[in-house]
């Protein structure tokens, strides 16, 4: 909501959430990830979302780029690169961490150049 917009005063009885904008989280995928699944996608934030959780929501949108992130078993390829809001997440802690609004997720195909 802009600092400008002003809602009049709530009564005690009425619903909070009519006055809550809906938050969302970005998820960005890069290189050959964003080629499968796009980017700069936002997503509903959900009580209890973990990284893990929102990546796998997204990346089944596309059987190949769900495949190349995630392995037979359903957790993070050690090639991929996570970050939450610029700070690098490790794999296995990805199914623990959680999301909220306004994170910022970006996700990383291994890096390389010359």
């Amino acid at each position: 909501m802009d600092k400008g917009t002003r809602h009049p005063p709530m009564r005690e009885d009425e619903d909070k959430s009519i006055w809550q904008e809906k938050m969302s989280i970005r998820i960005r995928f890069f290189a050959r990830f964003r080629e499968l699944l796009g980017t700069d996608i936002d997503v509903e934030d959900e009580k209890d979302l973990t990284l893990e959780s929102l990546v796998k929501k997204v990346a089944r949108r596309n059987q190949q780029g769900y495949d190349l992130i995630f392995d037979e078993q359903g957790k993070f390829r050690e090639i991929v690169i996570l970050m939450q809001n610029g700070k690098r997440i490790d794999n296995p802690d990805a199914e623990k961490t959680l999301v909220g609004s306004g994170d910022d997720i970006a996700v990383f195909p291994p890096v390389a150049g010359g």
